[in-house]
């Protein structure tokens, strides 16, 4: 059951990053650079998840503390948040924990699994 819920959240994560890139999403330098790193995530987690050795696992300790400091930064300081109209009537503090809340849900699993791999 395990193993299925993980296909599950590879393959959302795969059709999302599919999804933005087809609708034009990445259109500045900063947001290319995070489907960059996406990518690179997606595959060490279809590595994790299918038990397949990809590269090294010190290529893969290097990739997810780095992949994580850039989605943290990315998702919190520079992603340009300011004009959407579900947060901008938010105070800045609560934006920031509502965008950290939202990012531990949503790429928590990924980081998790993506450690496991790196470290394990």
């Amino acid at each position: 059951m395990v193993d299925v819920l993980w296909t599950i959240y590879l393959g959302l994560l795969a059709t999302a990053s599919l999804t933005f890139l087809i609708r034009g999403q990445y259109k500045t330098k900063l947001s290319k650079i995070d489907f960059v790193v996406s990518i690179i995530t997606w595959i060490g987690l279809f590595g994790y998840v299918t038990e397949t050795a990809i590269l090294s696992p010190a290529v893969w300790k290097f990739v997810s503390v780095a992949a994580f400091v850039w989605d943290l930064s990315f998702t919190m300081l520079l992603k340009g948040y300011e004009g959407e109209e579900l947060l901008e009537e938010m105070p800045v503090v609560v934006r920031r924990i509502w965008m950290l809340v939202t990012f531990i849900v949503m790429v928590g699993p990924l980081y998790y699994g993506l450690f496991k791999y790196a470290f394990a």
